[in-house]
Formats: C-alpha cells, structure tokens, sequence
C-alpha cells in the first residue's frame, strides 16, 4: 500500500501568533522616567500612581474640543505664556498624567524635542472627558492637579441629546489646596484667568 501525497498546504508549518509584549513593572513600580525609556508604549501613555495608564481611541468630540479649545487659548495668549496639547506633567516620581490642553509659562519652553513639563510651570490644566477616561477626569487627576498647586482646571463634557459641549471651571483655594468650583459655560467660555479668554462653544458645530 503506497501513503497519499502530503497536500502542499498541509505540509507548511502552522504559525503560531505573534505574543503580545506586556512591560512587567518592577517592585517599586514604574517612575516617570520610564515613560520615556520603555520600548513600544503606546502614544500618550499616562503614568498615575506609579501604574501606567494607555489611552482607549477617541471619540470626534475629544479632538474636535482640544482643537476649538487651543485654537481659542491662542488667540489671546500674552507672551510670557504657551498653550500646548497632550504633553506630560510631571507632578512627581510617580505621576505624569497628560492633560488634554495646558496652558505653561513661555520660559518653560525649552526646545522641540521636549517631552514634558513640571508642574510648577502649568497654569491651566484641561481634561476633555472620555467614557473610558471619566473617573481619572472627574475625580483622580483634579485632585492631584489641585495638590500640585496647578492654580486653573477645566472639564469638558457633553451635554444633552445635541452632544453640546459644556464646559465647568475650577480655581485653587490657597488654603484647602482644593479646587472651587467658579462657573460653568455652555455657548460661550469666558473668563479673566489665567488671562483674558472668550471662546465660541458653539463652534464645535460650525466645522
């Protein structure tokens, strides 16, 4: 009795996939340092208590509110000021959160290759919330903004069956280190610190 021919296809080794590379964090955990030097991390990684944190795809909502935001912060910036997006804070070892949009003192401004800033120089931190991001935004990063002494916060979410942008406005208190809040705005965003800003939130609908 004479074997069948092996089939071409049958005779090809079955590949196995790729395995994932998961970074394993030391005892200690990560420090902010390593946002820097780990290989593969993913875009606008966070680091919050020492964990890091990868951010989920966004919504059209979350960019086209950074864009209508910066774009605003811009118009009307002093020079002893920069507005910038999604760069790093580092508040300490263990943290470096990325706030959605910051407002910076300009002589922190060291070059293009620049990754992050300290805290000390952060006049305004915003966070756009996301559903996978809410309770980071809401709760865990204002906390830790207010006790690093970031003077300004905004949240931004949507509101309504219209998805309109709203927009809640919060300043330190110099005593508690606790954010109050100071207003909230929904077609129009106007305020006298950290300077002089009038955007259009209504905009985010007129692309």
């Amino acid at each position: 009795m004479t074997a069948e021919p092996i089939s071409e296809a049958a005779a090809e080794p079955v590949s196995e996939p790729t395995p994932r590379w998961w970074p394993r964090p030391p005892v200690d955990g990560w420090t902010v340092d390593d946002l820097h030097t780990l290989p593969g991390l993913p875009p606008h990684t966070e680091m919050i208590d020492g964990s890091l944190v990868f951010v989920t795809p966004q919504r059209a909502f979350h960019n086209l509110m950074i864009r209508l935001l910066t774009n605003g912060l811009l118009a009307g910036v002093p020079p002893e000021l920069a507005v910038f997006n999604e760069m790093t804070v580092v508040i300490d070892r263990k943290n470096g959160p990325e706030p959605d949009v910051l407002v910076v003192r300009e002589e922190a401004f060291e070059g293009l290759r620049q990754t992050s800033f300290d805290v000390a120089d952060v006049l305004l931190a915003v966070e756009v919330v996301s559903p996978e991001s809410e309770a980071r935004d809401r709760n865990t990063k204002p906390r830790k903004y207010a006790a690093a002494g970031i003077k300004h916060f905004w949240l931004v979410e949507m509101e309504g069956k219209d998805d309109h942008p709203i927009v809640r406005v919060y300043e330190l208190d110099p005593v508690t280190h606790e954010y109050t809040w100071s207003g909230t705005h929904r077609d129009r965003l106007k305020v006298r610190a950290p300077y002089d800003i009038d955007i259009d939130l209504t905009a985010l609908h007129k692309r």
